[in-house]
C-alpha cells in the first residue's frame, strides 16, 4: 500500500466525514490480543527467552536459525507444518541448563583437585602427598579442562574469528596457558602447579555465565510473531462464483477473494465489491477504523468490521505489506550496531596486558637472568593471573540485581547490551495510539441543546450499547463509568456508512456522523465541529427524528502518566518526538497536550524506521518506544527498543525492554536504573581488576631484587578478597 493512499484513508476515516457504525463482531478478541492477555502472560512468554547476551556460542545459534530472506509462504509452510513457531526457547533453556550442569560437575571435580594440590597445602600447612598424587591431579585436571572449559573455549573461537577478543578469549587463554604449563611441571620441567588456579577459574567463571543466563531475556521471535498475524486459509472465488477456502500460500495475484464479517484480511488486495470499516490499529497504528470500498487498497492482516469485502489479490510473497515489515525488521536487526558489553570491554583489554605482559615479562627474564624456566614460570604467573576470578562476578551479579530490581519495577529486560547503554540516551521517540494514549476512544466533549448533558449521554448510551464499534465503546464505558441506567431500546438498525437509529421511549433517536447530517441537511455548528475536528476528535450527532439533541466528541484518551514523563524528560535533557501512522490533526494535538518537543505523523512502517535511522546518523542516541507491528522495524533499528506491554506480540518480540505496566513513565526508570546499573559495574570492574594492578607487577617479579614475589598465599587472599567485595557490592545497586 502506498502512502498516498494510506493517508487518503486515513484523513478520510478521521476528518469524520464518514464515521461507519457498524457492529465489529471480533473487536473484543482483537482488544485482547493487543492487550497481551495481561501481563501475567508477558511475564510467562518472555522468560522463557533466557540467554546471555555476550555470549557467542548463542549469538552463533541465533545467526544460525536466522530466516535468511525466506518469502513469506515458506515462513507460513515452515510453521503450519510444525505446528508451533520454531524459535529459540529450547535453546536458551538447555543453555541454561548447560551451564548450571557444567557448573555443579566441576565444583565436584574443583574440590579433590584443591586438596591435592601442593599449593594449597603449602597454604594450609598440611601435607596430604601420596604417591601418584599429580597424575591423579593431572587426570581430574584434564576433564575440567574439557568438559567445564568448553564453553569457553568454543566462545574465544567464535572471538577470534570476529577478531573481537572478550571475555572468552580473556578466559580461555588464562585456563588454557595454566593447563599446559601445569601439565609440564608433572612431567616435564620443574616448577609449582596452577591446577588450583585453573580449577577455581573454571568454576566461578562457569557460577558468573549462569547467574547471568537465569537473569536476562532475549531471543525474538519477531519474524514468527509477524507470521501469526496472517490467517492460514482464504475464501477464493472461483469463475461459477462459488466460493472455496484454500491455503493463503496458495494464492495469485488477480485471485478474487471473500473477506467475511469480523474475519481477518488474508493478504494484501484491491477491493471490488462491498463496503466495511477495516480495523487496521495493528498494522498501521491508526486508531480508528478505516471505511473501505471499491477501489481502496487492503493489508493482509487487519480485521474486518460487520461489512462484507470481495477483493482481488494484488501481493503475494515477499510482497505483500506485512512481509516488507518482516524484511524491515530483519535487516534492522542485522544492521543494528553490534554493541560490546563492559565486562567485554575490560576483558579485552585484559588480553592484551595479559599477552603484552606475558611477552614482556619473559624477555626480561630471558635477558636479565637467562633462565628458560625461571622464566617461563614467571610469564605464565602473568598470563594466569591476569584473568582476576572476581571478573567473572563482577559483572554477572550487578546483572542479576539490576534485572530483580527491574522486574519489580515493571521493566522486563531482554537485551542487557543495549540496556547499558541507555545510560547514553538522548532521544527519546514515542508512537502514539497505544504508546501514549490508552489506543481507546473516550468521551472529551459533551454539546446538549434543550436537554441536560446526562440524558444526552443516556440516549447514546441506550442506542450504542448494542455496538462493539471502537467509537460506540468509548461512549458505553462513559456510560458505565457514570452508573447511567440504560433506556429500553426497540428496532435497532445500522445505517450503513452513517451511524443507528433505534427508538428509545418511543422516540427515533439516530446516533449519526457529520455525513449524514450534511446529507439529510440537518444544521449544526460548523465552527464549533471544525474546531472539534482540528483536534483530531470524532464527532458524532444524536438527533431525535430530524431535530438536533446534540453532539459527543471522542478521541484517543492520553495516558495519565504521559505528560509527566514527557516533562521529566526533558529536565534530564532528552529529546522528545511523537512519531505515528496517525493523522497530522490527532498527532499534532496530541502532542500539544504533551509539549513534546517534534511531532511527525502520517508515517509508514518502513518511513518510521528510516527516521529513527536519520536520528542515530546524526549522532543521536535513541531510544523508540512503541505498541503495535508498524513499530516493530523502527524498534529493532533504535538502540534502544521500548515495547508496551500492552502492545502487540511482533513489538514485544522485537523490543530490548518491555513496560509490563503500560507506563511511560516506566521510560524513566530505564534511563535511571540503566545508569545505576553502570555505576556498579564500573565499581565492580574496578575491584575486580584492581587485584591484577598488585598482583601483575609482582607475578612479573618487579620487586624480585628485594625478596618480594607473588606466592601462592597472597595471590589467594588477593583473590578472594577481590570476589567477596565485588559480591557485597553488587548488593548494595539501588535507585530511588
Amino acid at each position: 500500500m502506498d502512502k498516498e493512499d494510506t493517508s487518503k484513508n486515513s484523513k478520510k476515516d478521521l476528518s469524520n466525514e464518514e464515521v461507519i457504525r457498524d457492529k465489529h463482531k471480533t473487536h473484543q478478541e482483537h482488544n485482547d490480543h493487543q492487550h497481551h492477555q495481561e501481563h501475567k502472560a508477558i511475564l510467562q512468554k518472555t522468560d522463557e527467552h533466557v540467554h546471555h547476551q555476550g555470549h557467542e556460542e548463542m549469538n552463533q545459534i541465533h545467526d544460525e536459525e536466522r530466516v535468511p530472506g525466506a518469502e513469506k509462504e515458506h515462513l507460513h509452510q515452515h510453521v503450519s507444518a510444525n505446528g508451533e513457531h520454531d524459535n529459540h526457547n529450547d535453546h536458551h533453556a538447555m543453555m541454561v541448563a548447560d551451564f548450571r550442569k557444567r557448573f555443579f560437575i566441576s565444583l565436584i571435580i574443583t574440590v579433590p583437585i584443591l586438596l591435592l594440590s601442593p599449593m594449597i597445602q603449602m597454604f594450609l600447612g598440611v601435607n596430604w602427598r601420596f604417591f601418584g598424587d599429580s597424575f591423579l591431579l593431572v587426570g581430574l585436571s584434564t576433564i575440567l579442562f574439557i568438559y567445564g572449559g568448553k564453553p569457553f573455549l568454543t566462545g574465544a573461537r567464535d572471538e577470534l574469528k570476529k577478531k573481537t577478543p572478550a571475555m572468552m578469549t580473556l578466559i580461555a587463554l588464562s585456563i588454557t596457558v595454566a593447563y599446559i604449563y601445569s601439565t609440564l611441571t608433572v612431567f616435564f620441567i620443574s616448577g609449582d602447579d596452577f591446577f588450583w588456579e585453573l580449577a577455581t577459574l573454571i568454576v566461578i567463571m562457569l557460577l558468573g555465565h549462569w547467574i547471568e543466563m537465569k537473569s536476562v531475556m532475549g531471543a525474538s521471535k519477531a519474524l514468527d510473531e509477524l507470521v501469526k498475524l496472517m490467517p492460514e486459509e482464504a475464501h477464493r472465488i472461483t469463475e461459477n462464483g462459488e466460493t472455496t477456502d484454500i491455503s493463503v500460500k496458495q494464492l495469485k495475484p488477480g485471485d478474487s477473494i471473500l473477506v467475511k464479517p469480523g474475519e481477518k484480511i488474508p493478504i494484501d488486495g484491491l477491493v471490488y465489491d462491498g463496503k466495511s470499516a477495516v480495523n487496521e490499529a495493528m498494522i498501521t497504528g491508526e486508531s480508528a477504523p478505516v471505511e473501505k470500498e471499491k477501489g481502496d487498497e487492503i493489508v493482509g492482516g487487519s480485521i474486518n468490521g460487520e461489512g462484507i469485502l470481495k477483493f482481488k489479490v494484488t501481493h503475494v510473497g515477499e510482497e505483500t505489506f506485512l512481509s516488507q515489515v518482516l524484511k524491515l525488521v530483519r535487516e534492522a536487526q542485522d544492521s543494528k550496531s553490534n554493541t560490546h558489553r563492559l565486562a567485554d570491554k575490560a576483558a579485552k583489554w585484559l588480553f592484551y596486558i595479559a599477552v603484552t605482559a606475558g611477552i614482556l615479562t619473559f624477555l626480561a627474564w630471558m635477558f636479565i637472568a637467562q633462565d628458560l624456566n625461571f622464566a617461563v614460570t614467571r610469564a605464565v604467573t602473568v598470563i594466569v593471573i591476569s584473568c582476576p576470578h572476581a571478573l567473572g562476578l563482577a559483572v554477572p551479579l550487578v546483572t542479576a540485581v539490576s534485572t530483580s530490581i527491574g522486574a519489580q519495577k515493571g521493566l522486563l529486560i531482554r537485551d542487557r547490551a543495549a540496556f547499558e547503554n541507555a545510560r547514553k540516551v538522548n532521544t527519546v521517540v514515542f508512537d502514539k495510539t497505544g504508546t501514549l494514549t490508552e489506543g481507546t476512544f473516550g468521551i472529551t466533549d459533551i454539546k446538549a441543546i434543550g436537554i441536560s448533558e446526562e440524558e444526552l449521554l443516556l440516549l447514546a448510551y441506550s442506542v450504542e450499547s448494542n455496538s462493539e464499534h471502537p467509537i460506540a465503546q468509548g461512549i458505553v464505558n462513559e456510560g458505565k463509568k457514570l452508573n447511567l441506567k440504560l433506556k429500553a431500546v426497540k428496532d435497532y438498525q445500522n445505517l450503513t456508512g452513517k451511524g443507528l437509529k433505534a427508538t428509545v421511549d418511543g422516540r427515533d433517536i439516530r446516533v449519526v456522523s457529520p455525513g449524514y447530517m450534511r446529507s439529510e441537511a440537518i444544521a449544526f455548528d460548523i465552527n464549533h465541529y471544525e474546531k472539534l475536528a482540528q483536534m483530531g476528535k470524532t464527532v458524532i450527532f444524536v438527533l431525535d427524528g430530524d431535530t438536533l439533541l446534540g453532539y459527543l466528541a471522542l478521541s484517543d484518551i492520553v495516558r495519565d502518566t504521559a505528560r509527566e514523563a514527557v516533562d521529566t524528560l526533558k529536565s534530564m535533557k532528552v529529546e522528545t518526538i511523537l512519531l505515528t501512522g496517525d493523522n497530522q490533526r490527532v498527532a499534532a494535538y496530541v502532542g500539544n497536550q504533551l509539549n513534546i518537543d517534534t511531532v511527525i505523523a502520517e508515517v509508514l512502517p518502513q518511513e518510521k524506521a528510516s527516521k529513527i535511522d536519520g536520528l542515530i546518523k546524526e549522532g543521536k542516541i535513541v531510544a523508540m518506544t512503541g505498541d503495535g507491528v508498524n513499530d516493530a522495524p523502527s524498534l529493532a533499528k533504535a538502540d534502544l527498543g521500548i515495547a508496551i506491554g500492552a502492545g502487540t506480540d511482533v513489538a514485544i518480540e522485537t523490543a530490548d525492554v518491555i513496560l509490563v505496566r503500560s507506563n511511560p513513565l516506566d521510560v524513566i526508570t530505564i534511563l535511571t536504573l540503566s545508569k545505576a546499573t553502570y555505576r556498579k559495574m564500573i565499581q565492580n570492574l574496578i575491584w575486580a581488576t584492581g587485584y591484577n594492578m598488585i598482583a601483575l607487577p609482582l607475578a612479573a617479579g618487579v620487586l624480585y631484587n628485594q625478596g618480594i614475589i607473588i606466592n601462592p598465599a597472597i595471590g589467594a587472599a588477593l583473590m578472594s578478597l577481590s570476589t567477596v567485595i565485588v559480591a557485597i557490592n553488587a548488593k548494595l545497586l539501588k535507585i530511588d
